[in-house]
């Protein structure tokens, strides 16, 4: 989001953020980066004023929940805005792949015809574009959910590319000690792969490095993730990570051993920013590197995994030729002024096609239709039950 709000600075656009989420000491400072912020409440008639006084030329939802919540008034109340779904991930493609490894069978496409996309697909059809970060979802979501191509748009992470100076700035392969795993714990992907580390693949590593230590940070540590710290074995839970780029970079390989997900993965962008060599399975690598070699190693199965790390670690040469791999994967498969200047294009083009390319979309008009009416009036129910 942060970067959608970068490029859309650059072309001199008024923005103004507005979420129904509590702001944190976390939170990023908008009005450092010139944007307007307000806070939203769920279920209010308060949205209404807000935003026919706003007035906006266009409207970007952050993932489908939000689009349903507040999707309907703004087709009511601001009818000519474009509406831009930023699906951050494919949720329904991402329960299916949790399903399947919950009842320890393979995952098959089939299973993301779910009660999940019955509501996603709803709400990217309602929307004049969603934003995809994956070419695989966006794959998914033409092939079998048959949604018009016309209403999608590829765009992955926006990155700077790497500069020579950057490059040397990043910590030489004998200043760096101990592996990394990095992510928000109460994300469920990153919860199951941090167990499936202690209970399979660290203990492997450990076998050949008994020295070695497995240094894990993320957001939200509960108790059950504390209880996983063992100083002896090396296993250290650190929670947060005041600078996630400072404690990658100085880590010499980082573990993303994920099961199931969907998406992007932000840590193994981060990991190849740093100049860090990272070994993940094909659901950690999915869509994220095109053709080129991938910085380290993708393996799936928890032996390979921890041999594959071990030898990362150990062997500079190797270390050093993965650490190289993921130069012209940020310069190339997420430049920021390319697909910045992509997604303008593609603004521009639905701006001054709008009315034509709404008809186009006749059963994203049926569900706007239907589905307003539905979330609509559950919606009034709830502020006048609130108000009582």
């Amino acid at each position: 989001m942060i970067q959608l709000i970068d490029v859309l600075g650059a072309e001199h656009w008024d923005i103004t953020f507005a979420s129904a989420a509590s702001p944190s000491s976390y939170s990023v400072d908008l009005d450092e980066l010139g944007v307007a912020s307000t806070s939203l409440k769920l279920n209010d008639s308060s949205f209404n004023t807000f935003v026919t006084d706003l007035a906006p030329d266009l409207i970007i939802f952050d993932r489908f929940m939000t689009e349903e919540q507040f999707g309907w008034r703004v087709a009511e109340h601001c009818p000519d805005a474009l509406r831009i779904l930023d699906t951050e991930d494919l949720h329904c493609l991402r329960h299916a792949r949790h399903q399947a490894w919950k009842g320890g069978r393979e995952f098959s496409e089939a299973d993301v015809l779910n009660d999940h996309a019955k509501r996603e697909i709803a709400s990217i059809l309602r929307c004049d574009l969603s934003l995809m970060i994956s070419g695989y979802e966006m794959d998914i979501l033409k092939r079998i959910f048959k949604v018009n191509e016309s209403l999608l748009l590829h765009l992955p992470f926006l990155l700077d590319k790497l500069s020579k100076k950057q490059l040397n700035y990043w910590t030489p392969w004998g200043n760096r000690n101990h592996f990394i795993s990095i992510g928000n714990f109460l994300h469920e992907p990153n919860w199951n792969a941090v167990l499936y580390l202690k209970e399979e693949i660290w203990p492997l590593i450990r076998q050949q490095l008994p020295e070695a230590e497995l240094h894990i940070y993320g957001a939200y540590p509960s108790q059950k993730v504390e209880q996983l710290h063992n100083q002896n074995e090396g296993f250290m839970i650190k929670g947060r990570a005041g600078d996630a780029k400072e404690v990658v970079g100085s880590a010499r390989v980082l573990l993303a051993p994920l099961r199931f997900g969907a998406g992007l993965k932000g840590k193994l962008v981060e990991a190849m920013q740093c100049g860090t060599p990272s070994v993940t399975t094909e659901i950690g690598a999915e869509s994220m590197h095109r053709d080129l070699p991938w910085p380290g190693f993708i393996e799936n199965n928890s032996n390979s995994f921890a041999e594959k790390a071990v030898a990362l670690y150990e062997d500079e040469k190797k270390w050093k030729e993965a650490q190289e791999a993921g130069i012209p994967i940020i310069n190339q498969v997420y430049p920021k002024r390319e697909l910045g200047e992509k997604l303008i294009r593609k603004i521009d083009q639905l701006r001054n096609t709008l009315k034509t390319h709404r008809k186009q979309n006749f059963i994203g008009e049926i569900l706007q239709h239907h589905t307003a009416a539905s979330t609509k009036y559950m919606s009034k129910w709830i502020e006048a039950k609130n108000d009582r």
